[in-house]
């Protein structure tokens, strides 16, 4: 073996342009700094993976089918598109696109059903990510007769022996996905990467809501900020909570109450109106008033 050779970093991220990725990644996600550090793990292998082979040096292709687990909104389908672009920059996707489904797009309704729908989902992702969210609804322990058990067989299948040309990313809560691998140990083989993902701090859910305005235009008041605020400390302890979804689904519901707020005041109206929540249109929210979101 030669020892003198050498390959440099910063050419291939330069052509690759992989950081480009991770920086849209830390735009895009507030916090979740466990998840973006085993990222760029994940990057970082896959970058010495490609060097070793441009030196001619043996190497099986690593694993790369991964589980993302965590409550819902904390930013596993956008990683998992980010996933996909890293994987594809780096020569590991053909295509670099991400097929998201659940178990309805996989598992037939009768006999002769799953079988087709699981394999035109799977060429359709062929060349990218697929991403099974909420994974474990394939397996239903209480029912032997469950048509789901045809869709894991053939998952199983393909992501062993297409795994040059498929990667999969299964996802959902963290409890449901450690029984799933416990009765399912053929996916647990063939998973490699387990990344967690947690629940958004206060502090961060307020920077997300920010984040989610501002791309629309929009501005809280310096009092809708502080009614936001409190809106996130009660919200984050009632049922359904769903993290970045749920500020979402919140601010969605403040716009309409500006626009019935702004309509019922009639007249002319200023830029800074129209692109402002006022306080009182967090604080209408069922959240200060019942126990209910």
């Amino acid at each position: 073996m030669m020892t003198g050779e050498t390959v440099d970093f910063n050419e291939v991220l330069q052509e690759t342009q992989v950081m480009d990725v991770i920086a849209q990644l830390d735009r895009e996600l507030i916090g979740l700094e466990p998840v973006k550090g085993r990222i760029r793990e994940i990057a970082a292998l896959l970058l010495v993976d490609k060097l070793r082979r441009n030196l001619g040096l043996a190497a099986d292709p690593p694993s790369l089918h991964m589980s993302f687990t965590g409550n819902p909104g904390t930013g596993k389908t956008t990683v998992a598109l980010r996933m996909a672009e890293i994987l594809h920059r780096l020569g590991y996707c053909r295509k670099g696109h991400m097929v998201a489904v659940t178990r309805d797009d996989l598992v037939g309704q009768y006999i002769g059903h799953t079988a087709p729908k699981t394999k035109d989902v799977l060429k359709r992702a062929m060349g990218g990510v697929l991403f099974i969210d909420e994974a474990y609804y394939l397996f239903r322990q209480e029912n032997e007769r469950d048509y789901g058990q045809e869709t894991i067989e053939i998952l199983l299948q393909v992501m062993e022996n297409q795994r040059d040309d498929l990667v999969v990313i299964l996802a959902g809560y963290q409890d449901r996905m450690h029984q799933f691998f416990q009765s399912n140990p053929g996916f647990r083989s063939r998973v490699a990467h387990h990344v967690e993902f947690p629940d958004y701090a206060p502090a961060e859910l307020l920077k997300i809501g920010d984040l989610m305005l501002a791309q629309q235009h929009y501005v809280l008041s310096d009092e809708a900020h502080e009614a936001m605020e409190q809106y996130i400390d009660r919200r984050v302890h009632q049922p359904d909570f769903a993290n970045a979804r749920s500020i979402r689904n919140a601010l969605d519901r403040a716009r309409l109450r500006q626009a019935a707020r702004l309509f019922a005041q009639g007249g002319r109206v200023t830029r800074e109106a129209l692109m402002t929540i006022e306080s009182e249109d967090i604080l209408a929210s069922r959240v200060f008033h019942t126990s209910l979101a």
